[in-house]
């Protein structure tokens, strides 16, 4: 079973998709799980695609031979159906349970998402993060409580998302689950 977080740049997406591709031949001959990479493959790129997914969603998923579990957080209705059907479109996907969570409606979370977008995105150091399509540090509010998502360059960059968001008035408490590429031991 492998979980992938959904939060990955198409600049990463296309790289990582480029060196599975180039590998593809190799695997083959010594007997890999190419049905398993490849449906993951097309999961993030279909999840990646989605018309309403953006920075205030988190979307996940785990593949477990032809069985898709997708799980996260959205904002919309639409994105958590809309991500059942595409992922049951494809070809070697036989299961979908779809644990996403519908977060509900709420001003008050409305407000304070647009606040952290600010603080964060606002801040010279952490504003390249927002070039993407979809931007690489998701925002997560649920009842006042912010959850960060996603992939930073370093731990600089990480902690500095936390601090910014910390400094958003009416928020309750900043969980910071930013991954940082590579590893993050620079």
């Amino acid at each position: 079973m492998r979980k992938v977080c959904l939060i990955f740049t198409f600049v990463l997406f296309a790289a990582t998709l480029f060196a599975q591709t180039t590998a593809l031949p190799q695997r083959q001959k010594l007997g890999g799980t190419e049905p398993t990479q490849r449906i993951t493959r097309e999961v993030l790129h279909e999840l990646l695609m989605l018309p309403y997914y953006s920075v205030w969603d988190n979307l996940a998923f785990q593949v477990n031979g032809s069985a898709v579990t997708l799980s996260g957080q959205v904002t919309n209705p639409s994105t958590k159906s809309d991500a059942e059907a595409a992922v049951k479109r494809i070809e070697g996907v036989d299961k979908v349970v779809n644990e996403i969570e519908v977060l509900p409606p709420s001003s008050a979370d409305d407000r304070i998402r647009r606040a952290e977008y600010r603080a964060i995105y606002g801040f010279d150091g952490l504003s390249r993060y927002s070039w993407g399509t979809v931007p690489s540090i998701h925002i997560i509010v649920k009842g006042g409580h912010v959850t960060l998502v996603g992939v930073v360059d370093n731990p600089a960059d990480k902690q500095m998302a936390e601090m910014q968001a910390k400094g958003v008035p009416g928020t309750f408490s900043v969980t910071n689950n930013l991954q940082v590429a590579g590893g993050g031991k620079k």
